[in-house]
């Protein structure tokens, strides 16, 4: 049994210069569809062909190609961090929270790779 309790969606952080023409090249290219752009957070989703996956695109004026973070969701962020951090679990500072959109923390693997784990606020939970 897991120690924290996902749910059934993987978001692919992607760094990029311009959102925008990004969602837009996703769009021709690959057929995703945009789902929204926030562009006070500077983020962007677009759904994928896959159920439960989507692409995020994080706007950087320097952006790092192959630094690519799985974001996944999970409906308590707070309780599975205490759970991660009990179990001797690194993470990246404290968490991010955009009010009435979404609540994140990144975390890392024991080789050093980052995850994220990300909690919808969009429902009013």
């Amino acid at each position: 049994m897991s120690l924290v309790a996902l749910d059934e969606t993987i978001t692919i952080s992607l760094s990029v210069k311009d959102r925008h023409k990004s969602a837009e090249w996703y769009e021709n290219m690959l057929g995703f569809v945009t789902i929204y752009h926030a562009d006070d957070a500077g983020w962007t989703e677009l759904q994928t062909k896959t159920a439960g996956v989507t692409i995020g695109l994080g706007e950087h004026t320097r952006p790092a190609p192959g630094n690519c973070v799985p974001v996944f969701g999970i409906s308590d962020l707070d309780a599975a961090r205490q759970k991660l951090e009990l179990a001797k679990v690194k993470f990246d500072g404290e968490t991010d929270v955009v009010d009435g959109m979404v609540k994140t923390a990144t975390f890392y693997d024991p080789d050093g790779n980052a995850l994220m784990l990300a909690e919808d606020l969009t429902s009013g939970s």
